[in-house]
């Protein structure tokens, strides 16, 4: 396991500053070399397995969209956390017994897969009183331990969509191949937006792509994205098995 002050450093808000610096550092050249505008990417951190005390840290310093994969970890965080005015987002896959805990509390969720969950979701949030920005996930690796829809099942998913009063469409999400070698990481962009560019003449709404981490979010920026979710390269080395999806990078260039 990893230390809270080997990953965080004795002054947390500094060490995430520094991070988020050199983060937007990056976001910018890719910007830069891909000819768009820094406006057309939103960065959202990625807070999964960082402790809810060293997230008041990360406020400071200017976080307030958190980004977590569990919705079990994102309650307990929110109940920890209530009184900060943070947007939470939901970026992994989601059980359909988990569908009323997110409906409470998140403004987006990154991982719409199956009629089934865009139902659940549409009837549960209509019950809040609420409404949900989506991003529907699409498997571009071909990788089968990877959740989201076939490239050949999303153009009919996507003419479904305007059914759900509740969810509010903003584009497609995908996990690139996990790879250092980014001849093989960059065809998973290309084709998501391939299928943007496809989707968006069936439902007009579909216009975002989330893509890319910590380890290729330049290659998804220069490929189009508008939402990079990144966690390492701001908060450090997690103490997981998924730290090592990036092997040979720096601690703060690992996955998400």
């Amino acid at each position: 396991m990893i230390a809270d002050e080997e990953r965080f450093g004795t002054d947390p808000a500094a060490t995430f500053r520094v991070n988020l610096s050199a983060v937007e550092e990056r976001i910018v050249r890719a910007c830069q070399r891909s000819g768009r505008n820094r406006s057309d990417v939103r960065l959202l951190p990625i807070t999964k397995t960082v402790p809810a005390d060293i997230l008041r840290y990360a406020f400071a310093a200017g976080i307030h969209d958190f980004g977590e994969n569990k919705i079990q970890e994102a309650q307990s965080k929110k109940a920890e956390l209530g009184e900060m005015d943070i947007n939470w987002s939901i970026v992994g896959h989601l059980q359909s017994n988990k569908v009323k805990y997110l409906c409470h509390f998140a403004r987006e969720f990154h991982a719409l897969d199956s009629l089934r969950l865009a139902d659940l979701l549409d009837k549960r949030l209509k019950r809040e009183g609420r409404q949900l920005d989506v991003y529907v996930q699409v498997n571009t690796s071909g990788e089968e331990s990877k959740f989201g829809l076939h490239p050949d099942a999303l153009m009919p998913f996507i003419e479904t969509l305007d059914q759900f009063e509740a969810l509010r469409p903003r584009g497609l999400m995908t996990l690139a191949l996990f790879s250092q070698d980014m001849d093989k990481v960059r065809p998973c962009f290309r084709l998501l937006r391939r299928l943007r560019d496809q989707a968006v003449l069936r439902n007009a709404a579909v216009t975002e792509l989330s893509m890319g981490m910590s380890g290729d979010f330049e290659e998804a920026i220069e490929a189009g994205a508008n939402v990079v979710r990144v966690g390492q390269a701001i908060f450090g080395k997690r103490p997981t098995p998924d730290s090592l999806y990036w092997p040979g990078f720096a601690p703060e260039a690992g996955q998400s």
